[in-house]
């Protein structure tokens, strides 16, 4: 599941005042209407241009098409009007630094991912770089791929946008600064050396406030929003004979595990210690010491949206029956915004194949993730496992951080934040807000020292199915409360003149 929308996903509530499915601009402007114009005129280019990007694998996990994806990122912000794009060498994937210089009093930051999660064909419906045109029932035409909706669709509405503006002959009424990277999906271990080069904090200072594009909109038309994320580091496990120096270096017949240890069972004990008896509460000494408290104004939020938001519509999308504890709906969501976590993500060790294999494994390996909730800290929080592991006697264990970085927060009175507020009031909706997304995102680059800018998340549309098999974008809705792809890209266009009046 998407981890910047896991709460609009996991909380879709009942239906909203309805919207035009082709238009959301109510400026009866020359201009606007110009606007929106050029977006019908331009829908089928846009959609190709999305179908471009996602057949174009990109993923940073399998090291696969990286360079390609890349190359055809920089060349869709160069089509849209970025005048100046550059490839950004890092330890790992390259980043994208962009401006876009309009002349405009004010100016925008942007963050892009080019990267997508892995795919197993065998699990979709159709072949997820194929995107296909699907018509799905109750939803609408909705392209059907890898990245459609996590994030290649809404930022597609959003160069199509740009396209858009241009194409009526109207300036952009903001300048902008894109800063993009390739390794979102493995934690951005690298984005910082692409943000914190001297030219890219000099052109980000400028800023008034850094954006993603997204698809905010619930099935039902509802918009949850989130003002921050949690933290997260993912780690790997790895426990064998070799570096344990008990159990074999290398598998040997299961009949020998009457006279040797077993680093797969050595695992299974290191991983009992890091939680509670029922693998719900964190039990790292040290891990959750700095997590902040939620507040009463966290606390009130939370009610609110228990309130607004549907629980058996929750319980249905997620696939279960009960909460944590068997607690309340409110009391869950206050877990869910309040709460560092530890989550075992897959297990391995020995045979997994069809039967059995009577082997001792000489080696077994955990991924987990661990959630962090604001005034913690990433690289805390991987210390502090470490010295947990080597104070209960498991300090031969390999404890390997593949990515990761600290929570962020952004003030619900940064212009940032009233301008998605008023715009989405003005379509008679009346947005969802929470403290923070269960999942996590690395706005903390922006939020953060040096730069402290508010950050977030915006844009009209839906889409569904993000790190899952038949993941999609909605591009004609046939459900008159939700926005297709040109209601999606006209919203950008309103946000961002909506900006550029921001005080």
């Amino acid at each position: 599941m998407d981890r910047r929308s896991f709460l609009q996903t996991a909380a879709a509530g009942a239906a909203s005042l309805a919207l035009s499915k082709t238009s959301l601009s109510e400026q009866a402007t020359p201009e606007m209407a110009a606007i929106q114009k050029e977006i019908e005129k331009r829908h089928q280019e846009s959609v190709q241009r999305l179908q471009e990007w996602i057949r174009q694998p990109s993923i940073a996990a399998e090291k696969r098409g990286m360079d390609e994806g890349c190359e055809l990122t920089m060349r869709m912000l160069r089509d849209a009007g970025f005048g100046d794009v550059t490839k950004v060498p890092t330890d790992g994937q390259p980043g994208i630094f962009a401006t876009l210089d309009a002349g405009a009093p004010r100016t925008v930051g942007m963050y892009f991912m080019y990267d997508v999660k892995q795919a197993d064909p065998a699990e979709w419906s159709s072949p997820p770089f194929e995107a296909r045109l699907v018509d799905k029932p109750g939803v609408g035409k909705c392209i059907v791929g890898r990245g459609a909706v996590n994030q290649k669709g809404p930022e597609s509405s959003f160069i199509a946008a740009l396209h858009a503006i241009r194409g009526a002959g109207r300036k952009l009424p903001v300048n902008l600064v894109l800063v993009a990277e390739g390794e979102e999906e493995i934690g951005s271990p690298h984005f910082p050396q692409v943000v914190r080069k001297p030219e890219v904090l000099a052109a980000l200072r400028k800023c008034s406030g850094v954006y993603m594009p997204s698809a905010e909109q619930d099935l039902d038309g509802k918009v949850t929003m989130t003002l921050g994320a949690k933290g997260v580091i993912e780690v790997e496990l790895v426990s064998s004979g070799e570096k344990w120096g008990r159990g074999p270096r290398k598998d040997v017949h299961s009949s020998t595990k009457a006279m040797l240890d077993s680093p797969a069972w050595h695992l299974v004990e290191a991983l009992t210690t890091l939680v509670s008896a029922d693998g719900n509460t964190p039990a790292i000494e040290g891990f959750a010491d700095k997590a902040r408290p939620i507040s009463p104004g966290e606390k009130k939020m939370i009610a609110e949206a228990a309130r607004r938001l549907d629980e058996n519509v929750a319980k249905k999308q997620l696939g279960v029956e009960h909460w944590l504890h068997d607690v309340n709906y409110e009391q869950a969501l206050e877990l869910l915004q309040s709460r560092p976590t530890v989550n075992i993500e897959g297990l391995v060790g020995g045979y997994t194949g069809p039967g059995g294999k009577t082997i001792l494994p000489h080696r077994a390996v955990a991924k987990l993730d661990l959630r962090l909730v604001p005034d913690m800290k990433a690289e805390e929080a991987y210390a502090a496992l470490k010295n947990h592991l080597a104070k209960h006697g498991f300090g031969d264990i390999e404890v390997n951080m593949t990515g990761g970085y600290d929570p962020n927060s952004t003030s619900a009175d940064s212009p940032l934040i009233r301008s998605q507020v008023a715009f989405y009031k003005s379509k008679g909706i009346d947005p969802i807000i929470l403290p923070r997304s269960a999942g996590s995102w690395p706005g903390y680059v922006f939020t953060d020292d040096p730069l402290r800018l508010p950050a977030g998340h915006f844009g009209m549309g839906h889409g569904s199915g993000a790190h899952a098999p038949d993941e999609y974008y909605v591009i004609e809705s046939t459900n008159p409360s939700v926005q297709g792809m040109d209601g999606a890209v006209m919203s950008h266009v309103e946000y961002l003149y909506g900006l550029a009046k921001s005080t």
